[in-house]
């Protein structure tokens, strides 16, 4: 049999755990005769490079072996870097393209994007890759899904703080960054309590609520999800009320940053990335203005996203990522394809990689979330799955 030669490159926002990925991709696949090749800078590498350039292919293209990813797996982010690139929708061809013809979309008006698939399959195959390993969210598994479906034999990983793929209960990043927020708000108690102020925390999750609803699981505290619109006057009697009942006089809330209420819209600003997201102002300090204004009370506004995807990896990530990595190198090995390493019904499986179409995996309100008191619902949880949730 021919030795198999395997690309990896992960995509998006860094989490921790992606270099126990790397590595056990390495170290399984050496233990199976593979080649081990990494793309760095996510699709980027496979859109940007220059084949017949040296310093372009050093930039973009790093062989893995043992002993260069030995000891990565003791740090957080990514060894081989990543980028937003989608290749699906370039609003610019790079260099290493210029001048060639691929298919476009849009207009002069709303701006013309090129469809530069044609090129990723090309450096694909001059690269004599086997089978690509995408490690990502649902953006970089959504085209992971379009190459799959052109042919490119892959098996997926998913990884998001945000815990929002689709088929897989759980994500690579998903425990230290709840860990990471929960660390943050014990330790920042002290100084809202010292103050007695209102503090509202800030966290990732554009789309789906679950970071903000487990770390207010596992903290006791309310929380605002994008899946559901609390109402702004009951929100803030809540607080107040937690506030008049806590001895130290002060309350806590999280609230997601796509979090909305009834009436208010998340503002935007700047350019749309690669997959057409905008930054979101910080719906933290309209909320903040709010309490002020009813209240007159003062409060402390923390912003936690980056800081929740930085640093090592816990315990559960490490293992989950290691587990997800040998299990997409036994699925090559056993010549499956176009599949997704998964956690379902608590257990690890191998799943479909998500058709992007249906979006990210959201909060199932009527069973997760007390939409009367505005927190996570802490009943009927016998016979679930340790995530508390299934796909």
């Amino acid at each position: 049999m021919a030795m198999k030669r395997l690309g990896i490159l992960t995509g998006g926002g860094d989490v921790p755990g992606l270099n126990s990925v790397i590595k056990s991709v390495v170290y399984r696949g050496s233990e199976l005769g593979y080649e081990v090749v990494g793309i760095r800078r996510g699709w980027e590498g496979l859109t940007h490079v220059d084949l017949q350039d040296p310093a372009s292919r050093a930039r973009y293209v790093l062989p893995l072996n043992r002993q260069n990813t030995r000891t990565i797996d003791r740090t957080g982010g990514t060894y081989l870097h990543t980028s937003r690139t989608s290749p699906s929708r370039m609003p610019a061809l790079p260099p290493a393209l210029a001048g060639q013809d691929f298919p476009t979309a849009g207009s002069p008006a709303t701006g013309i994007t090129y469809d530069v698939t044609e090129a990723v399959q090309r450096n694909i195959e001059k690269l004599g890759l086997d089978y690509l390993i995408p490690i990502g969210g649902d953006d970089t598994l959504g085209y992971a899904a379009e190459l799959a479906r052109r042919g490119m034999p892959m098996i997926a990983v998913p990884k998001t703080m945000d815990n929002d793929v689709r088929h897989t209960e759980y994500c690579i990043g998903f425990s230290t960054a709840i860990t990471r927020a929960m660390d943050a708000i014990e330790r920042q108690r002290t100084t809202v309590g010292s103050h007695e102020r209102i503090g509202i925390f800030r966290v990732f999750g554009r789309d789906a609520g679950y970071t903000a609803l487990y770390t207010a699981y596992v903290t006791s505290l309310r929380c605002c999800i994008p899946e559901y619109r609390v109402n702004l006057g009951k929100l803030i009697e809540l607080l107040m009320a937690d506030k008049r009942n806590n001895p130290s006089n002060y309350a806590l809330v999280i609230v997601s940053e796509g979090a909305e209420w009834e009436g208010y819209t998340v503002k935007e600003y700047g350019p749309a990335d690669a997959f057409g997201h905008r930054k979101k102002m910080s719906v933290a300090e309209d909320l903040s203005n709010e309490i002020k204004a009813a209240t007159g009370e003062e409060t402390i506004v923390s912003d936690l996203t980056y800081e929740l995807r930085s640093g090592s990896p816990d315990f559960v990530d490490r293992m989950v990522a290691s587990t997800f990595a040998d299990m997409a190198v036994d699925a090559i090995h056993e010549g499956k394809q176009n599949l997704m390493t998964a956690v379902t019904g608590g257990c690890f499986a191998l799943q479909p990689i998500p058709d992007p179409a249906l979006g990210p995996r959201k909060v199932d309100v009527p069973t997760m979330y007390n939409t009367e008191r505005y927190r996570p619902t802490y009943d009927c949880k016998l016979g679930l799955p340790i995530f508390l949730t299934r796909e």
